[in-house]
């Protein structure tokens, strides 16, 4: 788990060693381990270390091919090199390392661009390979390793963060104002290649691309959840079950302690448990302790559901204690990790947690990120799921589903059917050219109406009309892929390494997703239950009382309340510098105006007001040099 950072020049020109040593610098956050640079003519190379496996010097990076052909940079965990390593063995290959980077390198030597299928795991790296004069790179099949690009006239830089691209002096900041103003009007982050940075964007998930010395860029997708078929799978819950076991196995794997978040949750819950009873199966000489790192605001009390998880999985409790001031007086430095604008507080929660784990020794944490997104674990997918079985015409089973629903978590049946039909009419209507031209027009109208932001911020956003998903499945695709997914893992991967702590995610093995996605709706959601298949699969493997839980927190914040309370001073001061009034986005004093109605009682507007706070704070980060907090 490290930072990277290249440039490769087209011009035949040599890259400055002092560019690639400014943007390795700006990462040693993901890498305090070790730091090395190697320029090549035009070619320049940074490498941050943080040791996970093998931590002598053999597994340092840059690493390369024994003829010096071939030098690789690599941040990330290849879970499965154990077993890729006696495969490549067989095939004649010598190590000298006893990691997962020297793996990677020997096979690119066997496969070349093939190797891609064969890694088990998260990471994005780039090869340079002096034979051929390429740079070939790729990233992890869901994005959980971040790979970052900007290229302007004859140079290419790629780095793990943007800030690396920003250390560099060749990029000026310009904000990407469609970015901007969609997260303004309607919070969307991540939901694309690009970034809150002109020009510069992310490399996609489960893409490779290879670029050569006169700067002839190709690009292709090697993985995606459209080529996955749905299909019949004997004992969809023994293969589960096998699958999570073998996924958690894997991703216990480690030189240096291990760690799981606990929230009381069915995800992070089953995660603990599954590691608890890996580890147990260990000779005792040989065994390491699991520890958990959690959160709980008092609103949102679990503890009796995390004291059966720890008993179960013989875990040690660390439990973050925190306050609504600190965790403002923290989102300067959050937004200086993550380079742009997060969701909510919970994200500060999240790096207040990673904080945690780093001061107790513990460097790898395990978590439940991705279960909801392919398990089907928001309660909007309960409708999409209702709007599945009628448009597949079975309205006896659509009705069936949405009373059993009802009957579970309360509400009138009726009105959520009733719900159902008008979404999907509006659906009907938008296959028409005419009403999706009317819709956008309206929408438009609206937001210009929208007293918090000038009337021109609407002039910037995406055009078009969202006309939303077909059935569950689809939706779960569209989670995975746009939004919410790759907005949380950039918030995962910010947050752990900006403590030099390395996230793992058993719930996105691409064998676990996979399965997910070759089953049928009925596997997610049946009978007014989500995550119907993880539930079945943990019972008698987790307690009851957590495999039953109806409802969903997951280290939640009462901001609502803490804006009316404690935060209200901070934002309000935030809301009437000078900055903020002379920016030219947003009508400071309608936002004014708004947080004294909501302290009162009023409309709740928490995550717009959180949203223009967040774009204040970044707005005047960016116009800084790229400086370590506490540097």
């Amino acid at each position: 788990m490290c930072g990277i950072a290249a440039v490769i020049r087209f011009d035949g020109q040599a890259v400055e060693t002092s560019v690639i040593e400014r943007m390795a610098a700006s990462l040693v956050h993901r890498g305090p381990d070790e730091g090395r640079v190697v320029v090549t003519g035009s070619v320049g190379l940074g490498f941050r270390r943080l040791s996970i496996l093998d931590l002598s010097n053999a597994a340092s990076q840059p690493m390369t091919s024994d003829d010096g052909g071939i030098v690789l940079l690599f941040n990330g965990e290849i879970f499965n090199y154990v077993e890729l390593r006696e495969e490549l063995s067989g095939r004649g290959h010598r190590f000298r390392s006893t990691g997962d980077t020297e793996v990677l390198l020997r096979a690119y030597e066997e496969w070349g661009r093939e190797c891609l299928p064969r890694l088990n795991g998260m990471w994005a790296f780039l090869i340079y390979d002096r034979r051929r004069r390429t740079l070939f790179g790729a990233r992890d099949r869901f994005g959980v390793k971040p790979l970052y690009r900007y290229r302007r006239g004859a140079q290419l830089l790629v780095a793990s963060e943007i800030k690396a691209i920003r250390a560099s002096g060749a990029y000026t900041v310009d904000v990407d104002w469609e970015r901007a103003a969609n997260f303004l009007h309607h919070g969307r982050l991540d939901d694309g290649p690009g970034t809150f940075y002109a020009e510069i964007s992310q490399v996609p998930a489960g893409t490779a691309f290879e670029v050569d010395a006169e700067g002839q860029n190709s690009e292709w997708t090697y993985w995606s959840l459209d080529d996955l078929r749905e299909q019949e799978i004997g004992d969809p819950v023994e293969r589960f079950q096998d699958l999570f076991e073998d996924s958690v196995r894997l991703r216990l794997r480690s030189d240096v302690p291990v760690g799981v978040s606990l929230s009381g949750g069915l995800d992070s819950s089953s995660i603990a448990c599954a590691a608890g009873r890996l580890i147990r199966q260990v000779d005792v000489g040989a065994r390491k302790p699991l520890f958990a790192f959690s959160y709980m605001a008092p609103e949102y009390d679990e503890t009796r559901y995390i004291d059966e998880i720890l008993k179960e999985a013989d875990a040690r409790l660390h439990r973050l204690e925190t306050t609504p001031q600190l965790l403002w007086e923290r989102l300067p430095e959050v937004l200086w990790y993550q380079d742009e604008p997060v969701h909510s507080l919970t994200a500060v929660v999240g790096y207040e947690l990673m904080r945690l784990s780093s001061s107790c020794g513990v460097r790898v944490v395990l978590n439940g990120q991705g279960a909801d997104e392919t398990i089907g674990g928001y309660f909007s997918y309960f409708k999409d799921y209702w709007r599945e079985l009628l448009w597949a015409g079975r309205p006896g089973k659509a009705w069936d589903e949405i009373q059993q629903y009802s009957a579970t978590h309360s509400g009138s049946a009726s009105k959520l059917l009733l719900g159902v039909v008008e979404h999907m009419s509006r659906r009907q209507l938008s296959r028409f050219p005419a009403y999706r031209q009317l819709a956008t027009s309206w929408r438009r109208q609206k937001l210009q109406q929208d007293p918090w932001f000038v009337p021109e911020l609407v002039n910037r956003m995406s055009p078009g009309y969202a006309a939303g998903t077909r059935g569950l499945n689809a939706a779960l695709k569209h989670s995975v892929a746009i939004s919410p997914l790759p907005l949380y893992l950039r918030v995962e991967d910010r947050n752990s390494m900006a403590h030099s702590v390395e996230a793992r995610l058993p719930f996105l093995d691409y064998r676990l997703v996979s399965l997910l996605f070759r089953l049928k709706s009925q596997w997610k959601m049946r009978g007014g239950v989500n995550k119907y298949l993880l539930r079945e699969a943990m019972r008698g493997r987790i307690p009851e009382s957590v495999r039953t839980r109806k409802d969903k927190m997951g280290f939640p914040t009462p901001v609502r309340k803490w804006l009316a309370g404690e935060l209200y001073e901070p934002i309000r001061e935030l809301l009437e510098s000078r900055e903020a009034r002379e920016r030219g986005v947003y009508n400071t004093g309608a936002v004014i105006q708004d947080l004294e109605a909501h302290r009162r009682g009023g409309t709740d507007i928490s995550d717009r007001l959180l949203g223009v706070a967040q774009f204040e704070l970044w707005a005047r980060m960016i116009k800084e040099p790229v400086v370590t907090p506490g540097a």
